[in-house]
């Protein structure tokens, strides 16, 4: 059923099937998933702008201790991004992925504000908010594997680009907005409380009104879980551009959760107020935001990989640099240090057709793709941090942007290396129905009952039950 519309539906090329947000490129049984995205990343985002401090400047850790606790939220988050999308998806399907999720980030972030952060203890903190890193990403990127199973081929690349607009618009954009209007009443404790809230309303509005079936089951329950974990490493190998695309990933948001963490030091110091700086993370992810829907169609209707060399790897590197050299020569300028942050974000969004670019190279196997896609983006959760606690006390925030230019740089080499569809790939042949192999096509009207399938083929990149 993975794939399919539900009994009864329109048939996908009937008017009433080219619904306006199906045109818009976001598919319309998920619309209610977007929307619990969007409330589930706001509240994970109040803490962006100002955690990291909050660490040093109130509970009394050193930056590079608080880096430390990030890093080890980060390492967790790793290990779920790839098994959230991946092996959890395909065996319980990604709305109990998703539910799971949440209950996680519910449970670790009450125990950190009930007693670790009233406890003061630097390891209590450290566990709780690092087993709290499971939470974020089985919740998102299993609706990331809902969508690409869901999503059309020709789509994709949108569909993917609105779930990084719903997830960025909330982390950290609306995020910030949150923290900037409630902080200075609240202060930032108890506006940690609200963002439990703002998670248990995104919550509930998955499980209550995301009523698209193809996520309530394993979207390849039939297999075996080991041989499935092996086969998404061994991928690697036997698609060597995976294993390339899987660095791509790592490196694409690697610099910004580093300077998430680091930058707020170094703008403090040239005069920048808590509230400047977090105006000036919702410039960077505005600016990103919109380059996320034009860089969608360029990599549907141009090319994926130049997109991505292009304006993920050169734009990002000048924008990474910016970021420091910009603010540094200008000193205590808010225009100057928004034009920089602002290039920055806009090639943070230059990688937005990468999964369309991975599932291209394997569309049979699309959750061992999806598994490695989702192990790079929560690696970079763990690596940029990390990269900023070994470099930012002996370099500072200039040695830590080169560092950051240069794996950008590295990246755009790498980018023209993965073919992606626009590029001369064959397209994948369809059964003779509409379904193409990879799951991204068009999904055809339901069968009649009892009428056989021709022949063995699968939906999703999966085995048809």
């Amino acid at each position: 059923m993975s794939g399919r519309n539900e009994p009864g539906g329109p048939a996908p090329h009937s008017p009433a099937a080219r619904h306006t947000l199906d045109r818009l490129g976001i598919p319309r049984h998920l619309f209610w998933g977007y929307v619990g995205l969007l409330l589930f990343m706001i509240g994970d985002g109040v803490e962006t702008s100002y955690l990291s401090k909050y660490f040093g400047d109130d509970l009394g850790f050193s930056a590079t201790g608080a880096g430390a606790i990030i890093t080890v939220y980060g390492v967790t988050a790793a290990v779920a991004s790839f098994l959230g999308a991946g092996l959890l998806s395909d065996r319980w399907g990604p709305r109990r992925v998703m539910a799971a999720g949440a209950g996680i980030w519910v449970l670790f972030h009450a125990l950190m504000l009930g007693v670790a952060v009233p406890a003061g203890s630097y390891w209590l903190v450290m566990a709780t908010y690092g087993l709290r890193g499971f939470g974020y990403p089985m919740f998102a990127y299993g609706f990331l594997s809902w969508v690409m199973a869901v999503a059309p081929k020709d789509h994709q690349s949108k569909a993917v680009g609105w779930f990084w607009f719903c997830y960025s618009s909330g982390y950290p954009i609306v995020g910030s907005f949150v923290f900037a209007a409630v902080t200075p009443s609240l202060g930032f404790y108890r506006t940690l409380w609200l963002s439990l809230a703002v998670i248990l309303a995104g919550s509930l509005v998955v499980l209550l009104l995301l009523r698209e079936r193809t996520g309530f089951s394993g979207l390849a329950p039939g297999r075996d879980a080991r041989a499935e974990l092996a086969g998404t490493f061994r991928i690697l190998v036997e698609k060597p551009k995976l294993g390339v695309s899987l660095v791509i990933r790592l490196i694409n948001t690697t610099p910004s959760f580093g300077m998430w963490v680091f930058m707020p030091f170094f703008v403090r110091d040239l005069g920048f107020s808590d509230g400047e700086w977090n105006s000036l993370l919702v410039v960077m992810m505005v600016a990103n935001l919109g380059a996320l829907l034009v860089f969608g169609v360029l990599g549907d209707n141009w090319s994926g990989r130049k997109t991505c060399a292009l304006f993920g790897g050169v734009l990002g590197a000048v924008g990474c640099l910016l970021c420091y050299y910009l603010p540094a020569a200008a000193g205590y300028d808010f225009p100057v240090a928004a034009v920089a942050v602002a290039v920055y974000g806009a090639g943070l969004a230059g990688y937005v057709p990468l999964p369309t670019m991975m599932i291209a190279q394997a569309p049979e196997r699309q959750g061992q793709v999806m598994g490695v896609y989702t192990l790079g983006a929560g690696l970079s959760v763990a690596v940029g941090p990390l990269i900023g606690t070994v470099t930012y006390g002996s370099f500072g925030f200039r040695g830590l942007v080169w560092v950051y230019a240069a794996l950008l740089l590295l990246n755009a080499v790498l980018c023209l290396r993965v073919t992606s569809p626009g590029d001369g790939l064959p397209v994948p042949p369809t059964d003779g129905a509409g379904d193409v192999p990879g799951g991204g096509g068009e999904r055809r009207a339901p069968r009649p009952r009892g009428q056989q399938r021709p022949g063995p083929a699968s939906v999703s990149g999966r085995t048809s039950r």
